[in-house]
């Protein structure tokens, strides 16, 4: 017999040949990367802060190696009367679970599941499901099952309220439903375990609630381009072309509907050129004034907030890069903003970005929605700056609109028409614009670096973090300038 955890059972759930690669092939595992470390964590600080809405517990010590102690320290922990564990730990018929919370209500034990989602999920049902299985088993008397998730409409006023922070959805009459199908799901989960790896096609799936840890290796013959890189096309449609063998662009056949943005992408796959709307270009470059300020905002979100004023989740702004181009043909000014670390960087954020910016001219920013809704929900918390603030976006123009429009399409966008897209396949030679060069190469890191930077006690680490994220975010910037000038050239050498 296999034994599971009840991750691994919601993993087979999601997908049989995920769960079989776990236990046959774990070296086919990719590395875990910084983005989906610090979501852990933030999922392990949820789970612990959740523990004090039933304070007073006792908690199993978790030990990798010794799951029977831990299972044995929980009965004992039961057998001595006491009403609240967290991490309780059962094991029945194979199957090890670890309940979040156990609680002795006056009907039955209690168990609750945390999750640092803001709604229950469908696989979240199935997680509470297999511990009811499991602990029904161990022939403890289950009055209820809960998914404790945070609540998005929180806002921090003074210390945390956890009665308000947490919503606890009471799931008990959909996990009670699931029972019946439980045990034959096991029984098919041992079998397929046994058996030889299913042959399972890359779909949807791969991407769905979570990126599949395996996803390097399924999708390891899977070339680039292909038609599951068509922009914005439905996922089963692209996948229902893969899988009937039309795997590359060119494959697609003549009559095949496409949107017109997938039609340039395939048009200028074959022919290897790029295509180029002057006009529209043109147009574009109108709506430009000088002085022209290039300006990227860097975020970080919290689960569980930290500031006062502060939402669950909400983006807050902790550094900019400004590049300024007093006129046509001029050398770029730059200037930036980091914040201290471990502070509400928001005020100080949005009094340098005043201060720095010129008081007329475009100010260029690459896809808008972001960086106009920050610049709003900062001005909401300080009605002193509210007005200037406001007035800043009246002067933004988006430098995604050319390449999104479709006035600019390269083939090595690969549709896609994020800046990490645009910019290697205008420049492919110029190390200067190579986010690789760089040790902090996308957003993603860079909020993560921020966010934990307040924990780092190193002095001179800190400081080597806080050049890194000086670095990452000039370079964003300078790539807009580098972008927009290829933009002005390509329009000229075309008159």
């Amino acid at each position: 017999m296999h034994s599971l955890s009840k991750s691994q059972f919601t993993k087979y759930l999601k997908c049989p040949k995920s769960l079989w690669l776990y236990k046959h092939a774990p070296e086919l595992r990719s590395e875990i990367d910084t983005t989906h470390q610090a979501i852990m964590d933030q999922g392990t600080y949820v789970g612990e802060l959740a523990q004090d809405l039933f304070p007073g517990g006792d908690a199993i010590e978790f030990d990798h190696r010794n799951f029977r102690g831990m299972i044995e320290r929980t009965r004992e922990l039961i057998d001595s009367g006491v009403k609240t564990i967290y991490e309780a730990t059962f094991s029945e018929k194979s199957v090890l679970v670890m309940v979040d919370i156990l609680h002795l209500g006056e009907d039955g034990w209690e168990l609750y599941e945390v999750k640092s989602s803001t709604r229950v999920k469908p696989y979240h049902l199935d997680d509470a499901a297999i511990q009811w299985h499991v602990l029904e088993h161990a022939g403890l008397k289950l009055s209820k099952a809960a998914i404790v998730v945070l609540n998005n409409q929180y806002v921090r006023r003074g210390d945390l309220d956890l009665r308000d922070l947490f919503r606890v959805a009471d799931v008990t009459d959909e996990v009670v439903e699931r029972q019946s199908r439980i045990p034959e799901t096991l029984d098919t989960i041992q079998d397929d375990l046994s058996s030889a790896k299913p042959e399972i096609l890359i779909g949807s799936r791969c991407k769905e609630n979570y990126d599949c840890e395996f996803m390097g290796h399924c999708w390891s013959g899977v070339p680039s381009p292909s038609v599951l890189d068509l922009y914005r096309m439905n996922g089963e449609k692209r996948f229902d072309l893969y899988h009937s063998g039309v795997v590359h662009l060119e494959d697609i056949p003549y009559d095949h509907k496409l949107n017109t943005t997938q039609k340039l992408q395939v048009d200028t796959h074959k022919s290897g050129e790029p295509y180029i709307n002057t006009r529209a270009l043109e147009q574009f470059l109108a709506t430009i004034d000088y002085p022209v300020s290039y300006l990227d905002f860097e975020t970080f979100a919290d689960a569980v907030p930290r500031f006062e004023g502060q939402k669950v989740y909400q983006q807050i702004p902790f550094q900019y890069s400004l590049h300024v181009v007093e006129k046509d043909g001029a050398e770029p000014l730059h200037r930036e903003f980091l914040a201290p670390e471990g502070e509400d960087p928001r005020r100080l954020f949005a009094e340098a970005l005043l201060r720095d910016l010129p008081a007329t001219g475009s100010i260029v920013v690459y896809n808008q929605s972001f960086e106009k809704r920050i610049i709003r929900e900062v001005a909401k918390l300080f009605d002193d700056l509210s007005d200037e603030m406001l007035a800043l976006n009246n002067r933004v123009v988006d430098l995604l609109i050319p390449f999104q429009s479709g006035a600019y399409y390269h083939p090595k966008f690969n549709g896609s028409f994020s800046i990490k897209s645009v910019l290697p396949a205008l420049f492919p030679d110029d190390k200067d614009l190579d986010y690789k060069e760089l040790e902090i190469q996308n957003g993603s890191a860079a909020s993560n670096q921020y966010a934990r930077l307040h924990e780092v006690e190193d002095g001179a680490e800190r400081e080597r973090v806080r050049d890194e994220l000086l670095r990452y975010c000039e370079l964003d910037t300078l790539a807009m300038v580098r972008i927009y000038e290829h933009i002005q050239q390509a329009t000229h050498n075309r008159q």
